[in-house]
């Protein structure tokens, strides 16, 4: 199975995927060296133990694979701190980490924060737990890590269970006096070789062939880094050189803006010599024209006290015009509201006649039903002899019947002209002048006062 394996190895053509692996692989021995070490050792380990130096390494290493780049105003740059950052969204635990890192007062890089997280995560023995977290979300890493990233891929599962055996480690790591911003995360072949040398002498077989394929591993993987530092070394100076490129264009340009500068002044010496001499005749000519200058003066006195004057009328003007715009919106405002009220008076007027049109119907109606009652009563009378009249007429065509005083009875007075009547003959009532409540009144004064009323306006 070990010679399938150094095959498959062989076989593999995509150098990222060559890479994961070598990672994967270091990950592996430096963990594995680490657990070790520390368990032979038999005390808590602090910043100044080698194999935990080289795991941090490893690790800063194994987070930086696949970075997507951001380009800011220095430069590109890579930084797995966003990455950590979203351990405190998915576990709320983690939030003391996270504000612990950011309340360091020596850390100002990204990098350093990511850096300082790895520790604190490892003192509290929960690096495994929250690696596992953000790699089972690979849609969030997806913003942080291309996706042949070691982190979006099986190796970077891998790794987060190889980190599992770190919790039997106690780390007591002291952050403040440490620089973490400037520190260079290269890593030491050295120890790995020599462990792989001696395993190679206690194995046989399968033995050494996995050690030769580590060493190979890692002799590729320093190649890598090597080479990935010879490039940003190289881009570097190329960056130097045409920022110094640049510096001399901008020096030459400064050049050449100093002498024009020297010309302006050498230029602006003579204009300033040339306009003292003007001056000086200027002066000689001035008392010449000493007295022009004083009329000039009384005339513009003259004229400023005029434009004063102006300027009041003006203003007065002004306010005129703005008190008898605010007397047209006021007047408008009172024509408005007589014109409304004038509306409802015309309504009013309207409904009068109305009501003075039936009241002429109910008029008509009644004179013909006295007439009626008139002709009837005088039959009855007539044939029974009982009864004498007294025909009290206000018009040609109104008459009323009342009554003899020996029938007091079925008799009923009339409020307005005071006569005394049957009750069929004070049937009516209208409001008198005399009085607000409706009273009963004869035919004849319910006739008349039904004419007054409608001649009175209102």
């Amino acid at each position: 199975s070990r010679l399938d394996l150094w095959d498959w190895v062989l076989g593999i053509s995509d150098p990222i995927a060559i890479e994961r692996l070598n990672l994967m692989n270091m990950a592996k021995l430096s963990i594995k060296g680490l657990i070790e070490s520390a368990l032979n050792l038999g005390r808590t380990l602090d910043s100044d133990y080698a194999p935990l130096q080289q795991f941090f390494v490893v690790m800063e290493h194994c987070l930086k694979h696949g970075l997507k780049t951001k380009k800011t105003f220095l430069g590109q740059n890579k930084s797995f701190w966003g990455a950590l950052e979203l351990v405190e969204k998915l576990t709320p635990e983690a939030g003391e980490i996270t504000a612990s890192v950011k309340d360091l007062p020596g850390l100002k890089t990204p990098l350093g924060r990511g850096r300082a997280w790895l520790r604190l995560a490892l003192m509290q023995k929960k690096l495994s737990d929250y690696m596992k977290t953000i790699i089972n979300r690979k849609d969030l890493l997806s913003e942080f890590y291309e996706p042949n990233a070691l982190m979006m891929e099986e190796e970077g599962a891998v790794i987060a269970g190889l980190l599992v055996g770190l919790n039997v480690i106690d780390a007591n790591l002291c952050m403040k006096g440490e620089d973490l911003d400037s520190q260079v995360g290269v890593i030491d072949f050295s120890m790995y070789l020599k462990d792989g040398g001696h395993s190679s002498k206690s194995t046989e077989g399968d033995g050494q062939i996995t050690a030769i394929l580590d060493q190979k591993n890692y002799v590729e993987e320093l190649n890598r880094h090597l080479s990935a530092s010879v490039n940003n070394l190289q881009a570097k100076v190329d960056a130097l050189e045409k920022s110094n490129t640049k510096l001399t264009e901008e020096l030459a340009v400064a050049n050449n803006r100093i002498i024009t500068l020297q010309e302006d002044v050498e230029r602006v010496k003579e204009e300033s010599s040339y306009q003292l001499e003007s001056r000086k005749a200027l002066r000689s000519d001035s008392a010449a024209d000493g007295q022009t200058l004083g009329e000039t003066r009384k005339q513009l006195k003259e004229e400023t006290v005029l434009r004063l004057d102006v300027e009041k009328e003006l203003e007065v003007q002004i306010g005129m015009k703005q008190e008898m715009e605010l007397s047209m919106k006021m007047l408008e405002k009172d024509i408005c509201e007589k014109q409304d009220a004038l509306v409802e008076l015309r309504q009013q007027l309207e409904d009068l006649r109305a009501i003075n049109q039936q009241i002429s119907h109910k008029t008509q109606s009644a004179e013909a039903s006295s007439k009626q009652k008139s002709e009837v009563i005088a039959l009855t009378m007539h044939k029974h002899g009982s009864w004498s009249f007294h025909i009290h007429t206000t018009g040609p065509s109104t008459s009323n019947r009342r009554k003899t005083d020996t029938v007091v009875d079925l008799s009923s007075q009339c409020k307005n002209c005071g006569g005394v009547f049957c009750e069929s003959c004070v049937s009516y009532e209208l409001p008198l002048p005399s009085s607000i409540q409706p009273e009963n009144v004869c035919d004849a004064c319910y006739c008349q006062l039904l004419q007054q009323y409608a001649s009175t306006p209102t």
